[in-house]
């Protein structure tokens, strides 16, 4: 890697706002109407959760995303302001992306995500280059602009990660994402039995993250066997809310990445950091800390 280094973590895209509606039960009922607490709105997706997550573990930690002129851009570039967290932005007249989260009680989720932006999207370069030349780590989040920055980071000869999501291994979208990373973090929700392997045989990857939520998450590192991590239950934080949790899975992840930690021991702290975030209502509320991470990790290592 070359060039001056200010920023540990660059992620590029994913930032928007999530409205969380606690819902009785999912499925949700055949009725008309369902009584329901308070709505409320939060500044999140995966994104922003990586970027908060890492910035609340110790690791400077900045933002470029493509946003709208509109109330939630406001809302995404003074809420930066007041963290303190570096961020550049497009403007779109396409506005910025949201999410409408029905959480039933036992935390369990369904999304409805607002993409917003047309597909095909394309930015100047300009928007995340600067910032680039001063990251020693990139996340690009699997929004249609961001594709664009992958090679970039390998040019500048940036380590690199993704999250896939719940990609069902046939999806192109997520491709480019998925061979270009060096680290590849992917719900196995939808993933077929061979999916991993496609990552490893097909890409740069050395290391996939297969994330199974309550069974987990299993470590797949090239050339070596694959490792269970099992979720963790902390009494003192029952789950409330699993919205976030993978972000928060990646950030620690990629702080003791970063810190020269093993892969397992990444691992850990992602385990850990998850099931923290699951124990505060609403998106991105309550990540861990450093300090709580290194508590938690004496108890749980």
């Amino acid at each position: 890697m070359t060039g001056p280094v200010e920023l540990d973590v660059l992620v590029i895209g994913g930032v928007g706002i999530d409205t969380i509606v606690r819902v009785p039960s999912l499925p949700l009922a055949d009725a008309d109407s369902i009584a329901v607490d308070p709505i409320e709105s939060y500044l999140a997706h995966t994104g922003h959760g990586v970027a908060l997550g890492c910035h609340l573990l110790g690791l400077n930690a900045g933002l470029v995303d493509v946003i709208g002129d509109d109330p939630e851009g406001a809302r995404i570039r003074r809420t930066y302001q007041e963290l303190g967290l570096p961020l550049r932005v497009a403007l779109h007249p396409s506005g910025t992306r949201r999410s409408v989260n029905l959480v039933s009680p036992d935390g369990r989720r369904l999304s409805m995500y607002d993409g917003r932006h047309p597909a095909g999207l394309r930015v100047d370069p300009g928007l995340w280059r600067p910032m680039m030349r001063q990251a020693q780590h990139v996340h690009v989040s699997i929004m249609d602009f961001a594709r664009d920055a992958l090679g970039d980071a390998i040019a500048a000869d940036r380590s690199i990660s993704t999250d896939l999501h719940d990609w069902d291994g046939r999806n192109d979208h997520h491709k480019d994402f998925a061979t270009a990373s060096d680290i590849v973090f992917v719900s196995t929700n939808s993933l077929p039995s061979d999916g991993v392997e496609w990552i490893l045989a097909n890409g740069r990857a050395e290391v996939v993250v297969a994330m199974a939520g309550a069974d987990g998450s299993y470590l797949h590192v090239r050339g070596e066997d694959v490792r269970h991590f099992p979720a963790i239950a902390f009494p003192d934080r029952p789950v409330i809310d699993t919205n976030g949790a993978g972000d928060a899975y990646v950030a620690a992840f990629l702080a003791r990445y970063l810190d020269g930690a093993p892969w397992p021991d990444a691992a850990r702290a992602g385990t850990i950091a998850g099931a923290w975030a699951c124990g505060s209502p609403g998106t991105h509320t309550n990540l861990i800390t450093a300090e709580d991470l290194a508590v938690r990790s004496r108890k749980h290592g």
